[in-house]
């Protein structure tokens, strides 16, 4: 175990944090798993035994162990508790969406900033293998200068959740774009920066839905055009991304295998955690040195443990902070533009994001 390892806890005990955080808190030696805020019952405590549960936020947070409190608490949740964590001088990481409106999350951005404490929205999808791949493509130039991007993030969930049910109810931060829309918009922010425009669709497919569980999102950024799409009734699976340039085109399709692995009960361990198949490595068309090259192109390995080795180099070292508040802010803003576009049938300026 590291010598310091940072004091976490949990709040709330669900699907997020039994399978993107705890796994990586209990398995990585500078993290401690302390405590768990579980409301009703004891799943936390009987699978790790050697943690404290508390009832209530007011009762983690009056435990003076905890250094870093990570939310997976329902959306409408983000806010409050951030800023009950910020203000009890806690550390805190906020699960996607950061906040459902971008003035919360720009309170929380100078809150942070406020009480020195650091505040990061959990953008996972950072590092994954088809996310890690297009970037390094992208940054070695292969494709000559990018013209259409176009990713999906699909399913086929024809029938109600029965787990979750939370994000299907019409309230506030619930529906497919707040939720999977989340993921693709910060990809986008991160790889091509802030777009112009944005012209959005958003509806809802399934004839029980109370929420979004359909969007197209057109992104302007000039000579490229970003395309975000999810649905729910797809069952035919195209590919997950689509990139063409000048010079050649990549397709990706599959997705990465951490969550399927961790949701299976597959700890986070050892150097093979957690190479891509190669059946879905992705496809590359261009033109290199003169010659042209089409082939399979290996995809670099994804590790959702990244994220919590850079926030510990943050929190203990002072390094710059990777997943910033005000990267959770641009993403919110976005999605508060994607409904008004949505609503107005219209392209309209994207404005209100912030510079990092």
């Amino acid at each position: 175990m590291s010598p310091t390892p940072i004091r976490s806890a949990l709040v709330s005990f669900g699907i997020s944090s039994r399978t993107f955080h705890a796994p990586f808190l209990t398995t990585m030696p500078d993290y401690r798993l302390e405590a768990v805020l579980e409301r009703r019952g004891d799943a936390a405590a009987n699978k790790y035994p050697d943690i404290r549960t508390h009832r209530d936020l007011e009762s983690l947070l009056a435990d003076e162990a905890i250094e870093l409190v990570i939310i997976t608490a329902p959306n409408d949740t983000h806010f409050p508790y951030a800023k009950a964590c910020l203000e009890a001088g806690k550390h805190v990481v906020v699960e996607k969406p950061f906040t459902i409106h971008s003035w919360e999350a720009r309170t929380l951005c100078e809150l942070s900033e406020k009480v020195g404490k650091v505040c990061s929205v959990y953008h996972n999808r950072r590092y994954v293998a088809d996310y890690l791949t297009m970037k390094a493509i992208l940054e070695e130039g292969l494709l000559g200068k990018l013209h259409t991007f176009t990713a999906h993030y699909d399913r086929y969930r024809p029938d109600p959740r029965t787990y979750g049910l939370w994000r299907e109810f019409a309230e506030p931060g619930a529906g497919v774009l707040y939720d999977l829309g989340a993921h693709l918009i910060d990809q986008s922010l991160q790889l091509f920066g802030f777009p112009r425009s944005i012209l959005a669709d958003i509806r809802r497919q399934k004839d029980y839905s109370q929420v979004d569980d359909y969007f197209d999102l057109q992104l302007d950024y000039d000579f490229l055009k970003v395309t975000l799409h999810s649905s729910m009734l797809v069952r035919e699976m195209g590919p997950r991304y689509q990139l063409h340039g000048t010079k050649g085109s990549f397709l990706k399709s599959g997705e990465d295998p951490q969550e399927d692995r961790l949701k299976a009960g597959e700890l986070p361990v050892g150097v093979d955690w957690c190479h891509e198949d190669a059946a879905f490595h992705g496809l590359l068309h261009t033109e290199r040195n003169g010659e042209v090259l089409q082939k399979t192109w290996p995809s670099i390995k994804g590790d959702f443990g990244m994220y919590y080795r850079n926030l510990y180099r943050t929190i203990r070292m002072g390094e710059p902070l990777q997943e910033r508040p005000e990267h959770g802010h641009n993403v919110v803003r976005v999605i508060e533009l994607a409904f008004a576009s949505s609503e107005q049938r219209a392209w309209i300026p994207v404005d209100g994001l912030i510079a990092v």
